[in-house]
């Protein structure tokens, strides 16, 4: 399907043009989930995006689907709430890297802990995009922000080895540049029983880029395209890991699903 026959099925044509600066990454890792859903021939009666706060949150009121855009942070509870009434959703939610790792940090983990079925896809662009660019919790060290003006001295997350220590059955990296396989990473994500972690490296070239001067939009693709190494090339060759960030499949391990699990609580309660 070319690109206007996606727009015109999946988007909301009238919410268009999209608010996103020029060279932001946010308007391709959309594409991604969008063509991720196309390519498993989802209904789009069957899917609900949930969104919280900020650049990557605006992406609920662009799309087609059931959606819903919620408070700062609390987008994973409102999915948590949509999943559990009605479990046969695909339940997805777009968030930040702020969004979901600093006020929306708890839900995250709890999210994860519990692996109900939510897959969760993170626009990391570090930095805090729309209010200002303040640096968030996976701005490098060193780095400036509105709120650094010295340089960050917090210790970033890494948002994927967090996910998965929490509980998640399913992780995995891609960025704007790799887009085919952030497309792949959210279809694998979506068809995972359980939580399900996506972290797409996203760009800010207006805020991250012009404070940290990392030159144009096309300078930033290219550090991500020269800095990135899948992991099944780390797996055959450690030494490629070496001052490059690991994408691809990260984790997969299938676990007892949330809802599943509720339901046999419920089925037991109903059967005294």
């Amino acid at each position: 399907m070319n690109a206007s026959e996606i727009t015109k099925k999946y988007y909301r044509a009238d919410k268009l043009p999209h608010i996103w600066c020029p060279g932001c990454g946010h308007g391709t890792l959309l594409n991604t989930v969008v063509r991720a859903i196309d390519k498993l021939g989802l209904n789009k009666d069957d899917v609900c995006i949930v969104s919280g706060i900020g650049c990557s949150s605006r992406a609920s009121g662009y799309l087609d689907f059931n959606t819903l855009h919620t408070t700062h942070g609390r987008a994973l509870a409102f999915a948590t709430g949509i999943k559990h009434a009605n479990p046969k959703l695909h339940v997805i939610v777009i968030t930040g890297d702020g969004d979901a790792s600093a006020i929306g940090g708890n839900h995250l983990i709890h999210a994860a802990r519990r692996n109900i079925d939510i897959t969760t896809i993170c626009f990391n662009n570090n930095i805090y995009g729309m209010t200002g660019g303040q640096y968030s919790p996976t701005t490098p060290i060193g780095d400036f922000a509105t709120t650094a003006p010295y340089g960050n001295i917090d210790k970033p997350f890494d948002l994927c080895n967090l996910a998965q220590g929490a509980g998640a059955s399913y992780v995995g990296r891609g960025t704007a540049y790799h887009a085919q396989l952030m497309q792949k990473l959210i279809e694998n994500g979506i068809q995972n029983k359980g939580f399900s972690f996506v972290e797409g490296l996203s760009l800010c070239p207006t805020y991250y880029g012009r404070k940290n001067k990392k030159g144009s939009a096309v300078k930033m693709h290219t550090f991500l395209k020269d800095h990135c190494v899948d992991k099944k090339i780390v797996d055959k060759k450690p030494e490629m890991a070496e001052n490059k960030i690991i994408i691809g499949e990260l984790y997969n391990n299938q676990k007892p699903e949330y809802t599943d699990n509720y339901k046999v609580i419920i089925d037991k309660f109903h059967n005294y």
